[in-house]
């Protein structure tokens, strides 16, 4: 009888290959198994069930072979396999989505620290700064527009006031936080006993000095008592190039907000200007006219420097710079300040003839921007002459 039955092919369908065995096509004609019977399960019962059931009972041995041997084919958990295999695809679909989340975690927190260490380095109040590439304070259609540099950046400049032992000096000065911290020139608040700022708006303000650097003609002055003030943004020096165009803004002769323009002249002229705190008051500057003695070239400007000088590399424009523009702004096509304005040709110091002669003859200079923001943190501690 199991001969017969095997001949028939009955017990040979189930192991073959990786299908899974179909029980409805291995009936025989004769055999008494019941057709709804459910397939063998996944994994193998934990008891043996060979003698279960009553559709097998009446083949003796070979029901018994057939019941003991489908649990026993490993093959049957192969399908199964595939519906497990599934969660793979997910695990791929979401890899992409927790790196983009990683991702902006980690520039979040770059950026988060890109910024704490800016103001580690700048106090704080922060110091609006343009990147290497530079900042567009202006609209990009608009750059270039003197008139809308100048509604832009003419807040962020002061004019400064100092009071002497033996009279009184004018200058100008760029706010560079909003708390109050002004940058202006060393010649315009040494030796002062007291000092008064004067915004863009008529508002005044009493300034003290923080600091100093004569070697660089740098100050830092603090107003009492300020917020609020507009920021100044500064750029990038070293990406100056001759022939750019360059606004100045700054309080020549007491008037303050006065705009000029004009292009960069050339790049790192090395001037020479006075150290001496009371080179200042003999020069004239006591008087008021704000002229401040340099040499260049070997020449002598605006009187004699003295026996104590310093020499820094300076930006050369033929903006119109005036008695009353020092420490003011020199200002890129895009509204960032590259200089601040520190010595200008007065011809009238050259000549007896008068104040006709004076005047701007387009020879003025700055200090780069990047030499301020390199010498910010000796400044906030008190400054090199500290």
């Amino acid at each position: 009888m199991t001969e017969s039955i095997r001949r028939s092919g009955e017990y040979e369908n189930p192991y073959q290959g990786e299908q899974q065995p179909t029980y409805p096509q291995q009936q025989h004609a004769s055999s008494p198994v019941n057709p709804e019977w459910p397939p063998p399960p996944a994994q193998p019962p934990a008891q043996p069930v060979a003698a279960e059931g009553s559709g097998y009972d009446g083949y003796g041995g070979g029901g018994t072979a057939f019941l003991t041997a489908a649990p026993a084919a490993p093959a049957a958990p192969a399908a199964p396999a595939a519906p497990a295999a599934a969660p793979a695809p997910k695990k791929r679909t979401r890899g992409p989505l927790a790196l983009l989340a990683a991702v902006a975690i980690v520039a979040a927190a770059i950026g988060g620290g890109t910024a704490y260490a800016f103001q580690e380095l700048t106090g704080n109040d922060t110091v609006a700064a343009g990147s290497s590439t530079s900042t567009n304070v202006v609209p990009s259609s608009k750059k270039g527009d003197v008139a809308t540099i100048a509604a832009a950046v003419s807040p962020s400049v002061v004019e400064v006031s100092a009071t002497l032992s033996n009279g009184s000096s004018t200058g100008s000065g760029v706010i560079i936080t909003s708390g109050g911290e002004i940058v202006t020139n060393n010649h315009v608040v040494s030796g002062a006993t007291s000092i008064k700022v004067t915004t863009s708006g008529g508002k005044t303000y009493t300034a003290k000095v923080v600091g100093t650097d004569s070697k660089k003609d740098l100050a830092l002055i603090k107003l009492e008592n300020a917020s609020g003030l507009k920021a100044a943004t500064l750029g990038n020096s070293s990406g100056v190039q001759v022939g750019d165009t360059v606004v100045a803004i700054g309080s020549p002769e007491g008037l303050s907000g006065t705009v000029t323009s004009g292009i960069v002249s050339s790049l790192n002229r090395d001037v020479t200007v006075s150290t001496d705190e009371g080179q200042s008051q003999d020069q004239g500057q006591g008087g008021g006219d704000g002229r401040w003695p340099f040499s260049f070239g070997g020449q002598q400007f605006n009187g004699d420097t003295g026996s104590s000088t310093t020499t820094y590399k300076a930006i050369q424009t033929d903006a119109s710079l005036n008695p009353g523009n020092s420490g003011g702004a020199l200002i890129d096509a895009a509204g960032n300040i590259i200089g601040i304005n520190s010595a200008m040709y007065s011809a009238s110091s050259q000549s007896s003839s008068g104040s006709s002669d004076a005047g701007s003859v387009g020879l003025g200079f700055a200090i780069p921007i990047n030499t301020v923001k390199s010498d910010l943190a000796t400044l906030r501690a008190g400054g090199s002459d500290s």
